[in-house]
């Protein structure tokens, strides 16, 4: 009993936990110059895991060398990435007079139809476009101040990354004991459970996303070449690659290929028909490919997703867009296995049958006891049981 007095009521725990989630959260904004590459290396460390641990158990490396080579392993994949978008963009770049010249074609097609369709004169359009120019411009100009102010950080990030990546996966057990040690009321198991479960949910995610941006990668070359659009691979490549920005990815990579179908095809039905193909692969990746390939696996509901999506973009800009999933599904792990935090891991997952059905309300209400059973139906029940019961007592006597 005195146990029970002691300790403190449920609304306490929760306030103190979501403040401390808001104390985090502030944490990270102050922190992210270290904690974005720090957060890119432990996903990728988690992937390399069992890369690493092949070398370590297989071919009998030594965990040092097993992490170096790992690190080269994820170096040489993404350098090679790199290398072709950088690639096939000074390719086509050779071409920019010929699709200078056919966009150039365009414009004057689009002033002769706003001409005779509005009666705007070509000098009153070029006006217009020359002030929405200026505009743009100084946007522009902001945006790449901004961009070259942070160079720094991004050179910074990118030499930080492989040494993160490395420690990690060479004193991963160590961390894991510092867990242990930092809670030592809770059960060890329970911990290791915990643990086990963030790298399953993390991995589970980035792998699926590799597979699911490798089916979107052939699915949009193949769309752009049966609308014979060339460089086919670059840019249906390109739009998979941008799929590590969730929901907007595909559509923002169908804007290039159809730009680039205005400007070099003689007919703007072809920059309609990559539009939509991008939207059908869209439709197609959302609602098939991915719940299959990653399944139950990140269990995260698309409104909670598009909140972290939000969220993370505020905090971290960019790199919180392509951090904010596998982040909010980690959270989500933690937040299950804390008493005080279950109903936020709740509202996070994804919503059971039980709850999508017509009579979910009802059904809802009468399993938190707030309303009773209909008893109609009892009643009714009981009277087929009596009609049943007086029409066989009723055929016995006749019988008899």
């Amino acid at each position: 009993m005195e146990d029970k007095k002691s300790s403190p009521p449920y609304s306490l725990s929760l306030a103190s936990s979501l403040f401390a989630l808001v104390l985090i959260i502030g944490l990270m904004y102050v922190t992210q110059s270290v904690l974005v590459p720090l957060l890119f290396s432990i996903i990728i460390s988690i992937t390399l895991f069992p890369i690493a641990n092949f070398l370590e158990r297989r071919l009998r490396f030594v965990r040092s060398l097993a992490a170096i080579v790992s690190v080269i392993i994820a170096i040489l994949i993404i350098g090679g990435i790199l290398w072709f978008i950088v690639h096939e963009s000074i390719i086509i770049g050779r071409d920019a007079s010929d699709i200078t010249n056919k966009v150039t074609s365009v414009v004057e097609s689009f002033q002769d139809w706003m001409q005779h369709r509005f009666g705007m004169e070509r000098s009153e359009m070029a006006a217009k476009f020359q002030e929405q120019s200026n505009k743009v411009l100084d946007n522009v100009g902001g945006y790449l101040s901004t961009a070259f102010g942070s160079i720094g950080s991004t050179l910074a990030g990118v030499v930080l990354v492989p040494i993160f990546i490395f420690f990690l996966l060479y004193y991963r057990d160590f961390f894991k004991e510092f867990f242990f040690k930092t809670f030592k009321d809770t059960e060890n198991k329970k911990i290791n459970d915990v643990l086990n479960k963030i790298y399953q949910v993390v991995q589970s995610y980035f792998l699926g996303l590799v597979t699911v941006m490798g089916i979107v990668a052939v699915l949009n070359t193949v769309g752009l070449m049966i609308l014979g659009i060339e460089y086919a691979w670059f840019f249906g490549s390109l739009a998979s690659f941008l799929m590590l920005l969730p929901y907007i990815g595909i559509a923002i990579g169908s804007i290039l290929p159809a730009l680039f179908a205005l400007a070099t095809k003689d007919n703007a039905w072809y920059a309609i028909g990559v539009i939509a193909w991008f939207q059908v692969v869209q439709f197609l990746e959302g609602n098939i490919i991915t719940p299959n390939i990653v399944g139950g696996k990140v269990s995260i509901n698309p409104l909670m997703a598009i909140i972290a999506i939000l969220v993370g973009g505020m905090i971290f800009g960019l790199a919180g867009l392509i951090l904010a999933l596998p982040m909010t599904a980690a959270l989500k792990v933690i937040f299950d296995a804390i008493p005080s935090m279950q109903s936020i891991g709740f509202l996070i997952g994804e919503p059971e049958k039980q709850h999508l059905k017509r009579n979910s309300t009802q059904e809802l209400l009468m399993k938190w006891g707030i309303v009773r059973p209909p008893r109609r139906k009892k009643k009714e029940t009981e009277d087929v049981a009596t009609a049943a019961k007086e029409v066989t007592t009723k055929s016995n006597e006749k019988e008899n």
